[in-house]
């Protein structure tokens, strides 16, 4: 297959006319930071998960919603969390940013998502928290895992940056924990270009997270300077700079309206690759678990060598070279140097991850996709991936 003139990028967003017209009234509108859009974006976010007005805050980034709900949770400073090997960096800064100390507990290969087993051996009387991460969309065992806080008496904080769509035996992921952290990143399911989400049980506890995530200020600029007058503010305790502005709510709000619509898109294009690859010597996603629904975020292959005959890498750059983008999602946290070198990790105590982050290629999976861009990703596949 020759390759295309135009590169097929992977995880571009869908951005309509409603993204564009709104974000063109905002900046029109003199107000650009943290204010009325985002107040909306909140409440219709409260709405889809089925909770409070008062029990959301918007952040710019999930790396800023984990680290803010860790610290009001009041997790004392050095106790343990613990989360997923396979995962991206910001799940683990985050809680070295909370002054805490991240332990890993390996994955079950076919979900590939925390297994509760391994949770439960990990713990220790340092243990107070548990972050599972909703890996590629897919809901964790939150029966389990939440069977294991109650009688260890540990905090939940579930990273739910793949999962916006996800509900778990009805529920919607991110309402089972203490807190839900949801990103709005740009190759998001919800596109803000950056932007996070908390939901959390506790209306006190979310209070605070918006006092930590503006510099610990108790109004932002909406409630210091709108049409209501100026009103003074005290600085509660020492934050962050981890606002939403209103120029991200604006991409948002119509992404969130469209949130069920471009679901069923990306699990139509997901179920055309389940046929086209079905003949392949690859490892396809498992089935979604029952009584769940797959936010279907990312579509992961996995790739061994000695099944293939060629390796994961090869085909990353086999792809590229005919037009397709692809990403590795992920290899796994010991695979990096920096926690090597600071905890003496190596990717061997976690073979699960190991192997499955050494394997693993997520192919293009957009809302945004035509049904040619979809054909031209099977093509490639087949082409770079030689039928068994």
């Amino acid at each position: 297959m020759e390759p295309s003139s135009q590169f097929l990028v992977f995880g571009a967003p869908q951005i309509e006319e409603a993204e564009i017209d709104e974000v063109i009234a905002c900046l029109r509108s003199g107000w650009l930071g943290t204010g009325p859009r985002v107040a909306r974006f909140e409440a219709d976010f409260a709405e889809h998960c089925g909770v409070g007005p008062a029990q959301v805050a918007a952040v710019n980034s999930c790396t800023a919603a984990l680290h803010v709900s860790m610290l009001a949770a009041d997790i004392e400073p050095g106790a343990e969390v613990i989360t997923t090997p396979l995962t991206f960096c910001a799940t683990v800064n985050a809680i070295l940013h909370a002054g805490l100390q991240p332990v890993l507990a390996d994955v079950d290969p076919q979900t590939q998502n925390i297994d509760p087993a391994a949770i439960e051996a990990a713990i220790t009387p340092r243990t107070r928290a548990i972050l599972p991460v909703h890996f590629a969309g897919r809901p964790c065992d939150m029966d389990a895992i939440m069977a294991i806080a109650r009688k260890h008496d540990l905090v939940v904080i579930e990273d739910c940056a793949h999962a916006v769509e996800a509900t778990y035996h009805g529920q919607p992921v991110g309402t089972f924990g203490e807190f839900g952290c949801f990103s709005f990143y740009v190759t998001k399911n919800v596109v803000a270009g950056e932007g996070g989400m908390i939901v959390g049980r506790n209306e006190e506890q979310i209070a605070r997270t918006r006092i930590l995530a503006l510099h610990g200020m108790s109004k932002d600029a909406w409630h210091r300077f709108s049409d209501s007058g100026y009103r003074h503010y005290q600085v509660m305790e020492c934050g962050f700079k981890y606002n939403m502005m209103d120029i991200q709510a604006a991409l948002g709000l119509h992404q969130l309206a469209r949130v069920d619509r471009n679901w069923q898109r990306r699990a139509a294009i997901w179920h055309c690759y389940d046929e086209a690859f079905a003949g392949l010597p690859i490892t396809l996603p498992a089935m979604p678990e029952a009584n769940t629904r797959h936010g279907r975020h990312l579509y992961t292959v996995m790739v061994d060598s000695s099944r293939c005959g060629i390796s994961r890498d090869f085909v990353l750059e086999a792809m590229t070279t005919v037009g397709v983008g692809t990403g590795v999602h992920y290899m796994s946290i010991p695979e990096h140097s920096y926690y090597q070198q600071r905890f003496g990790w190596t990717p061997e105590r976690w073979p699960r991850a190991m192997k499955l982050g050494r394997e693993t290629v997520s192919l293009p999976l957009s809302a945004g996709m035509s049904d040619k861009d979809v054909e031209r990703v099977i093509d490639a596949v087949r082409e770079v991936i030689p039928s068994e």
